[in-house]
């Protein structure tokens, strides 16, 4: 599979590009929010940055659940329409509020909790939207496409934000991104309805919410992924609040610098990305060795004296971490039945980013408490220890075997059960489903 083979269709080619168009536009805003509150709205508060980005990630926790259920049982297309005008809507009315010069603390509290709530919604039908948009042979690709996408735009939207902000202003940023969303709602309304994989809907029913949990329960696989990355999204993906303390705290930098170094981050991100769109069969073993790696590229950079070597240091940082969040959605969405991919996908994502409002406030505390570079280490420390627990674990409970070959590929990794697990939960979606539809 080549790395852009996804993009030879027009539909993926439409909604790789307006996505591409409005994630800058979402990063410019997430560098300005963070610095608005940073350095107008507080005194140099890595609590209140903190709290911001738990407001905005909230909501994750209590409407995911609810949103899986409209992924699967709605048009993702509509849904989608719907959540990008509401983006759009937000961010104009936080960037009026800032250039009228009456923006305060706890208004930009209010809207990013807001945001949070129309991000709840649109994240599951996000996720299980692209299975629409390519056939099942091109959904591991097209998802580190998708990757590729969001970091690509990581790698521009900072540096502007950061100048931006220098020249005109927190404001005008905000207000820049709500026209962005005009780019993936144009993308949506152009897309060749003919041409759409259409996945089967769940019928309404009661109980929905319960099965996807149930089907969740017997998955172990699935179990290990979400508590690996669970945990390191708890208190190591919190590049916004970290790097704006390093930068503004340790460093004595300014907000260009403080958006460099989003976008030298989205260096490594980006690779991580076009790799995984290579890769046509990503494995847990593979969330898992880039939890280690993770813990140890954070730890490196932790310890880095001068804000060049630190600006260096994110580049691995980015590059294990984005291979960990791809290979996780990947492998839930790969081996999850169609009919139960929304509710799945809508748990992984409460874990995946209902863990920041936990672990931001913590990590902002640690932060004004013990210094900047102990807010990423509590990550390093937290990532190595989750990542050598699963991997005793599932060495033990999945009955792991590992052979070697002369041949390649040299080393083959088999764990039985997990695909045992795998094959039963699809068989017994399917057997469900047929039931509903008979009904």
């Amino acid at each position: 599979m080549t790395t852009f083979a996804s993009l030879r269709l027009f539909n993926y080619r439409l909604w790789f590009a307006g996505a591409l168009v409005a994630n800058v536009g979402t990063w410019m805003q997430r560098v300005a929010q963070d610095w608005l509150v940073l350095t107008q709205l507080s005194d140099q508060s890595g609590v209140a940055v903190g709290i911001t980005t738990a407001l905005q990630f909230a909501p994750v926790l209590f409407l995911s659940a609810w949103a899986g259920v409209l992924a699967d049982r709605l048009d993702r297309r509509k849904l989608l329409m719907a959540t990008q005008v509401a983006q759009g809507v937000l961010a104009a009315g936080l960037g009026a509020l800032v250039l009228s010069g009456h923006a305060q603390l706890w208004h930009v509290y209010v809207f990013a909790l807001a945001l949070g709530c129309v991000t709840a919604i649109d994240g599951p039908v996000r996720q299980t939207f692209v299975a629409e948009l390519v056939p099942p042979e091109r959904l591991s690709n097209a998802v580190g496409l998708n990757s590729a996408s969001f970091n690509a735009a990581r790698l521009i939207g900072p540096g502007v934000a950061g100048l931006l902000i220098a020249a005109v202003g927190t404001g005008w940023v905000f207000l820049i991104n709500a026209v962005t969303f005009g780019a993936t709602i144009f993308a949506l309304t152009q897309m060749r309805a003919s041409e759409l994989q259409r996945m089967p809907s769940a019928p309404r029913a009661k109980g929905q919410i319960r099965e996807g949990m149930r089907y969740v329960r017997h998955r172990t696989d699935i179990i290990v992924i979400m508590v690996v990355v669970g945990v390191v999204s708890t208190f190591g993906l919190n590049f916004q609040l970290t790097s704006a303390m390093m930068a503004s705290t340790e460093f004595g930098k300014g907000a260009g610098e403080y958006g460099i170094l989003g976008s030298v981050l989205a260096i490594g991100s980006l690779a991580g990305a076009l790799l995984a769109a290579r890769r046509e069969q990503p494995r847990v073993r593979l969330v898992i060795g880039a939890a280690f790696g993770f813990g140890i590229a954070t730890g490196v950079m932790a310890l880095m004296p001068t804000y060049p070597s630190f600006a260096i240091a994110c580049i691995p940082v980015g590059l294990a971490s984005l291979t960990m969040m791809t290979a996780a959605n990947a492998t839930i969405q790969l081996t999850t039945s169609p009919e139960m991919r929304g509710r799945v996908m809508a748990l992984y994502m409460m874990v995946f980013l209902g863990a920041t409002p936990v672990g931001s406030p913590i990590v902002g505390w640690i932060g004004e408490t013990f210094g900047a570079r102990w807010a990423i280490g509590v990550g390093s420390i937290s990532a190595l220890l989750v990542a050598t627990g699963a991997a005793i674990w599932a060495r033990r409970a999945w009955d792991v075997r590992v052979r070697y070959h002369l041949s390649r590929p040299h080393l083959e990794v088999v764990h039985p059960v997990v695909e045992r697990e795998a094959a039963l939960a699809r068989a017994g979606a399917q057997e469900a489903s047929d039931a509903l539809t008979a009904a």
